[in-house]
């Protein structure tokens, strides 16, 4: 475990200060956000909408999924990311089945990623990997996710190495080989979870 800790440490410091950031301020309520891809693993009906929100932490504006998916994404065209971070501020609003938050990473397409998320219903934090459209199971932490509050969470990825924050706090460390190389980054939740995004922001090791 320290060797992991140690890694991600080092390869976190290589990374440049800048990051790129959608807060979705300059696209139409109603509308899918300009320049990003939605969808689902498993169909369903997602939508993805930017949508006024008046207590969003950079507002006026978040990125929204109100619909009922397997797992529903919604991705960033154009990025290409192998080794950095990614990061999302989100705020889980309701769902029976679940009230979750999350992003992707090395993703390839709608059936292909990394995918890290942080439950409401279950109060926990997860990792795991789609591979031909299934969801795989990597690992889970308990970890408090409060209902109608914004939260932050985090992933840093090198090679092997994936380390998942929520709210500040380190809660996974772990080696997974099974994608590789770059690929897009974005946003994902399950079900009938709804749920606000904001501040989403993502960065390449240099």
């Amino acid at each position: 475990m320290a060797r992991i800790i140690g890694a991600t440490a080092m390869m976190m410091a290589a990374v440049t200060a800048h990051a790129e950031t959608a807060n979705f301020d300059t696209d139409r309520p109603g509308t899918p956000p300009a320049g990003w891809t939605c969808g689902s693993t498993g169909g369903g009906t997602p939508s993805w909408t930017v949508e006024a929100d008046s207590g969003a932490p950079s507002g006026p504006n978040v990125l929204k999924q109100s619909g009922k998916a397997p797992f529903p994404w919604c991705v960033k065209r154009g990025t290409a990311v192998t080794n950095g971070i990614v990061e999302v501020k989100f705020k889980p609003l309701a769902g029976r089945e679940d009230q979750a938050g999350g992003v992707v990473w090395r993703w390839k397409d709608g059936d292909n990623y990394y995918v890290a998320r942080a439950n409401a219903l279950e109060n926990n934090v997860s990792l795991y990997y789609t591979q031909s459209g299934r969801r795989i199971t990597i690992k889970y932490v308990d970890a408090p996710v409060a209902k109608g509050q914004w939260h932050v969470l985090r992933v840093e990825f090198a090679g092997a190495r994936i380390a998942v924050a929520l709210d500040g706090k380190r809660y996974i460390e772990q080696e997974d080989t099974h994608i590789g190389g770059a690929g897009a980054v974005g946003v994902w939740t399950k079900a009938d979870s709804v749920t606000a995004f904001d501040d989403f922001s993502y960065q390449a090791a240099p």
